[in-house]
């Protein structure tokens, strides 16, 4: 008996998002990020351009990235089934965007340490030619951005399953809601956000870098082409702490939509005699979040009237509630 009840009642806490299509495009964006980045750093160097060279070690950041984000691809599709992580593989998408966010960080400082240098010592660059891979690279990036773009803004996710309730005892209740449709256009894949955002950044150094050239060509300006560098560096580091930001949050299981949390909680105190002692509201991946809600109360309040209210104001994926009865006055 007591197996069968398991059985009825089990479940699988895989929040987990299939993003084999996003996975295949970012593959495809790796090797042509990839190839560009050693051609411009090549080139960089041979020519003496700083804003190609600095183009060439953005893009190498970026494939770095996109090289950790097909690492967690792999890692979440390996373990998606396994009971070894509480609510499934989810949060290594942010581990790997916190990572890349890192690397990010460090080359914008090397990259704006060397600018400033040739920004004092200006060397001389041969422009035709870095001009031309400055080109290539910038039309790889647009291709890339056109790449990633559609998956990004227009993907369709529709989530199907089933609602389990446990009732551990009197007061104890934990909801996993999975019969919720979502027809949602905002693509939660972390890791295609962050590629997609990368090759932006790196098409706009690409930019830069033709603007400094052209400059530095036609009016002599060399030292435009170690300002753009620092411009590059900018821009790579306002990333790099978006993204960190970003991805500790999650890592961190920082609280989610804290007013609306504020805002369920006096729906539940209401009735004047229920007191909401504890709620924790973060989310698990993502597209999925978890909420642990306790209330002290004289009213003969159950789990499902708690999971009815936080469920109409807030997406929820895994709900447990705790009700500690009071004497009634």
């Amino acid at each position: 008996m007591t197996k069968n009840i398991a059985e009825k009642w089990s479940h699988s806490h895989n929040y987990y998002v299939d993003s084999s299509e996003s996975e295949r495009k970012v593959n495809l964006v790796f090797l042509l990020t990839t190839v560009t980045m050693v051609v411009e750093i090549v080139a960089g160097s041979w020519f003496g351009s700083m804003a190609l060279l600095a183009d060439g070690w953005h893009m190498f950041t970026h494939s770095a990235a996109f090289a950790v984000s097909m690492f967690v691809y792999w890692y979440s599709r390996k373990h998606r089934h396994s009971s070894d992580y509480s609510f499934g593989t989810g949060k290594v998408n942010a581990l790997g965007g916190f990572a890349s966010a890192v690397a990010l960080a460090t080359v914008s400082l090397f990259m704006l340490i060397e600018s400033t240098e040739r920004l004092f010592l200006p060397q001389a660059i041969s422009f035709n030619e870095a001009i031309v891979v400055a080109i290539v690279g910038f039309v790889v990036n647009v291709a890339s951005v056109f790449l990633l773009h559609d998956d990004h803004h227009h993907h369709h996710h529709h989530d199907h399953g089933h609602d389990h309730d446990h009732d551990h005892d009197h007061d104890h209740d934990h909801d996993h809601d999975h019969d919720q449709h979502e027809h949602n256009h905002a693509h939660h894949d972390h890791n295609l956000k962050a590629a997609y955002f990368h090759v932006l950044a790196d098409t706009l150094t690409s930019l830069l870098a033709i603007v400094a050239l052209i400059l530095g060509k036609f009016y002599g300006w060399l030292w435009a082409d170690a300002v753009m560098g620092i411009v590059g560096a900018a821009v790579i580091g306002k990333w790099a702490w978006g993204l960190m930001t970003h991805s500790s949050g999650m890592l961190l299981d920082k609280a989610a939509k804290p007013h609306q949390t504020a805002k369920v909680a006096r729906l539940i105190e209401e009735d004047g005699v229920s007191v909401v002692t504890d709620f924790h509201y973060w989310q698990l991946s993502g597209k999925h979040h978890a909420a642990i809600v306790s209330v002290a109360t004289s009213a003969s309040l159950t789990p499902d009237d708690i999971k009815h209210i936080v469920r109409h104001h807030l997406p929820c994926d895994h709900i447990t509630v705790e009700i500690n009865p009071l004497p009634k006055t």
